[in-house]
């Protein structure tokens, strides 16, 4: 049973899980499962095969249960698989290591036959694991359905088990184990395999949030939650930190679903009141309700009352993570289901009459309202809708408007038309049909208002677009917008990573991606980018740019792996009223940007208190515009896109 109903939330955080630690042999796994259903557990995180199994010649692997005595949909829907924990592929021991990589193979083969959706392997035992990975590799290659979650424990500590021995015995305790290592070293193995996840083990103590923070871009599918590191309320019950509540919530919010593992380390006799079932009366037999219910209805109580999903994230819940080519407005017509997303976005077209209203009010004394007529031109005017935002400012501040409707678009043109003739506009607004680079205006402009911006500001030629509809502005006329900046921070971003390496060539590796970013790690704050201006008054005028920016990772976090760079923008329309998307002054409500995403070829390895030097150039030619960057420190990565071989915007 779901752990609740939260709005808009269809993800697998919904689920539950509970381990089963002890050995379910004979026919005892039907009745297990039937019990933890009962009890409103989703699944079981089970093991597969007797754990005193060793192969030899002839034996028959001692399965848990039969495929017949659980239904397939049972297997696949209600099972996760649990690879016996003995196993140890880098053992100096050399029978155990053979026999741990038969085993494994045997154990991944019955899971395969029983169609489950995934295994969890057992965590590495040491930090070098290169056989535990090999071996892991040669069976993710010949999966198809199947997931493998990597156990991994969720710390950032001291030296652990044969590591602690040789930091010991080397006086450098200075040292400390940082389970993602192991992780990071486990999957670059295995060549970032995309059915290769992580289960993390969460205990009493926790790393730094900024540590933590890591795990929200990497491929985590359950949050292994151990009874010990539940605490005891004042009625009793179980109950967990605010610092484990905060990381909790996160996952929650990143898809991964909770598994609770352990003995009861509470004695709890009664149910809590209808925490699952939402009713108030409802009471459980005592004698079949599951040990573990406690440490579930706690975790039911913080899914319930988390925030339910905002109306936008419910509208960009599909596009999460769903890698977009950015538009090309200035090449290609956009078509009208383009058009109508974008138009409904309200919040940035109130935006825009707050500035077109300033803006009036500026340039027209309350004693000139009654014999000035400011002349505003709309330069990409589309279907209309900044068109309307003009008429509404000028109606809203009693000026007077003559309004010059610019688009290149035919399709549109004929919507304008027919927006002006429905609204009785036909006195107040003319309409050109005509690229804005290649129109003669019959008169000055006082006001210049476009809607050009990408997600990186520039990167859907604005400074192009406005650098040559300058000439039909007054001297002194105001440009709306005034001027943009864009953004960068570097993140980890498994999926996205996995998603372009599907493609199997660099040209994927060198384009840039509009993208709802959602399983991603922030590494560091962003930082600006390239700035624009308008009007641009220099008097010799290059929209090329280049910038170099280092970025310091906060020293609590520990290494990490960079899969590429987040981009965002901030506009200024006019004066104080802005727009934008880069995360800390970004406009609320508003959905007509998602963030550009510029992957990295070969994702790159900070070292803990390194920093990250990247390079980015805005380059023009006589047909197209084009991105380049390049990673300089803590080693360097090719550069990205020369010559705009894979990715440019056409001019």
């Amino acid at each position: 049973m779901p752990l609740g109903q939260r709005a808009g939330d269809k993800s697998d955080s919904r689920y539950c899980g509970v381990e089963v630690l002890d050995f379910p042999s004979g026919e005892e796994l039907p009745a297990v499962l039937s019990q933890s259903l009962s009890s409103a557990f989703d699944f079981l995180l089970a093991p597969l095969v007797d754990p005193g199994y060793r192969p030899a010649p002839g034996a028959v692997l001692p399965v848990a249960a039969s495929d017949l005595v659980l239904s397939p949909s049972q297997w696949s829907s209600h099972i996760v698989g649990k690879i016996s924990e003995w196993i140890d592929l880098d053992s100096e021991d050399e029978q155990l290591r053979l026999d741990s990589e038969v085993t494994l193979k045997q154990e991944i083969a019955w899971a395969s036959h029983l169609s489950l959706q995934a295994c969890v392997l057992p965590p590495p035992r040491r930090s070098s694991c290169a056989n535990y990975a090999r071996v892991v590799n040669h069976i993710l290659q010949g999966l198809t359905n199947m997931q493998l979650w990597l156990r991994i424990p969720l710390e950032k500590s001291e030296p652990m088990d044969e590591d602690h021995d040789k930091a010991t015995n080397n006086n450098n305790m200075n040292d400390i184990v940082d389970s993602w290592e192991w992780w990071n070293s486990f999957r670059l193995l295995c060549e970032h395999s995309s059915q290769l996840c992580v289960a993390l083990d969460i205990s009493s103590t926790l790393p730094s949030m900024n540590s933590l923070g890591r795990w929200f871009g990497e491929p985590v599918r359950a949050a292994v939650l151990q009874t010990n590191a539940f605490l005891t309320n004042s009625r009793g019950y179980p109950c967990l930190s605010k610092r484990h509540q905060k990381l909790l919530t996160g996952f929650f919010n990143h898809s991964v679903q909770a598994i609770i593992s352990g003995r009861s380390n509470h004695n709890v006799s009664q149910i809590s009141e209808g925490v699952l079932s939402g009713d108030k009366d409802h009471t459980e037999d005592t004698a079949v309700r599951h040990a573990l219910s406690p440490y579930l209805e706690y975790i039911a109580y913080i899914y319930q009352k988390m925030d339910p999903l905002p109306e936008q994230e419910c509208f960009e819940i599909n596009y999460r993570d769903f890698l977009q080519s950015p538009l090309q407005p200035l090449m290609d017509n956009l078509e009208a289901q383009t058009y109508e997303t974008f138009e409904k976005d309200t919040v940035k077209y109130t935006q825009y009459q707050r500035a077109i209203a300033k803006a009036l009010v500026d340039r027209v004394s309350d004693d000139e309202v009654s014999t000035t007529r400011m002349v505003l031109m709309v330069v990409g005017a589309g279907r209309g809708p900044l068109v309307r935002a003009s008429l509404q400012a000028a109606e809203e501040t009693g000026r007077k408007l003559k309004v010059y409707a610019v688009e290149k678009n035919p399709n549109a043109v004929i919507t304008l038309h027919s927006l002006v003739k429905l609204e009785g506009w036909e006195s107040l607004v003319t309409i050109i049909s005509s690229d804005m680079r290649c129109w003669d205006a019959p008169e000055k402009a006082d006001i210049l208002v476009s809607e050009l911006l990408g997600s990186f500001g520039d990167n859907e030629l604005s400074p192009e677009c406005l650098d040559g509809a300058q000439r039909f502005l007054k001297p002194d006329g105001i440009s709306i917008p005034s001027s943009y900046t864009s953004f960068i921070e570097p993140i980890t971003a498994s999926k996205l990573h996995n998603d372009i390496k599907a493609h199997k060539d660099i040209a994927h590796f060198e384009t840039a991606y509009v993208v709802k970013l959602h399983r991603v790690a922030r590494l560091a704050p962003p930082q600006s980018v390239f700035t624009y201006t308008h009007p641009n008054h220099s008097p010799n005028p290059s929209n090329q740019r280049y910038t170099k920016l280092q970025f310091e990772i906060p020293e609590d976090t520990g290494s990490c792996l960079v899969h590429g760079f987040a981009g965002y923008f901030d506009a200024i329309l006019y004066k104080d009223v802005h727009l934008g998307i880069e995360p800390n002054t970004a406009t609320p409500n508003m959905f007509s940007w998602f963030p550009i995403f510029f992957p990295l070829r070969k994702p790159i390895y900070v070292p803990s208190k390194s920093p990250i030097e990247v390079h980015f150039w805005r380059c023009c030619g006589a047909t197209k515009v084009w991105y380049e960057w390049a990673v300089m420190a803590p080693s360097p990565s090719p550069i990205h896109n020369s010559n705009g071989r894979s990715y440019w915007v056409g001019l």
